[in-house]
């Protein structure tokens, strides 16, 4: 019997390569009233909800005195840019409606991502996964989102999983913090471009650079590394 029940997907990096549309539509709201978005500003957001985000990018662009670009405001302009870029091209991550599907055959397999169910949703309509995973959690849904643990717990809570008997796929640094304080087995699946800190890696139980990797055998050795434990 396998120890896994579950898999818990993050959406953007591991599901889609949507990091580079988040730089761009970032870097060309900055451009458009004369700031300037650089990609240490981007590392910062990965992972993190609406909210969290939003407000990186006002008290990075020091926007508290812009008319109209309140944390609200900021988070209009960049979802309204993404929904725009996503519907002129949705970039899936090579294997990752593979791994999904791979997974669902021996677990239960679920999403915990840090974007809006708004872009969440035509994601998976697009990949045809929206009827593959079982539950699926957006960062607006819950009140903190990654590196703190909530939308991971929360999934689990619906799925009847608990934590010690689940694995995630992350590709950020904050959506591994999250794997570590929920307690479940992590898979490191950093995005392209954007490389995962020794720390990070560390946490995790498999490493893997591209999702054509994904394998039951990768879910389980993950699943029995407990977070915290190095080697």
């Amino acid at each position: 019997m396998n120890r896994v029940q579950a898999v818990v997907f993050d959406m953007d990096g591991v599901l889609v390569e949507s990091e580079d549309l988040w730089l761009r539509a970032r870097t060309e709201f900055a451009a458009s009233i004369g700031r300037v978005w650089t990609a240490e500003d981007q590392v910062a957001t990965m992972g993190c909800n609406t909210a969290a985000w939003a407000r990186i990018m006002v008290q990075r662009l020091e926007l508290q005195a812009h008319p109209g670009m309140d944390e609200a405001g900021v988070a209009h302009e960049i979802i309204t840019r993404m929904q725009a870029l996503y519907a002129a091209h949705l970039p899936a991550r090579e294997g990752a409606v593979q791994a999904v599907r791979l997974a669902a055959t021996h677990y239960r397999v679920a999403l915990a991502s840090g974007s809006p169910r708004a872009l969440g949703e035509h994601v998976l309509r697009a990949t045809g996964l929206d009827d593959i995973l079982t539950v699926t959690l957006y960062g607006d849904e819950v009140e903190h989102g990654k590196p703190a643990p909530d939308v991971y717990l929360r999934v689990l809570e619906r799925l009847g999983v608990h934590p010690e008997d689940a694995v995630g796929v992350e590709d950020s640094g904050n959506g591994i913090r999250s794997l570590h304080a929920a307690g479940m087995g992590i898979i490191a699946a950093p995005s392209p471009g954007y490389a995962l800190s020794a720390e990070m890696l560390a946490l995790a139980g498999a490493h893997i650079h591209s999702l054509t990797e994904f394998s039951m055998a990768l879910v389980e050795s993950a699943g029995a590394h407990r977070p915290g434990q190095h080697g």
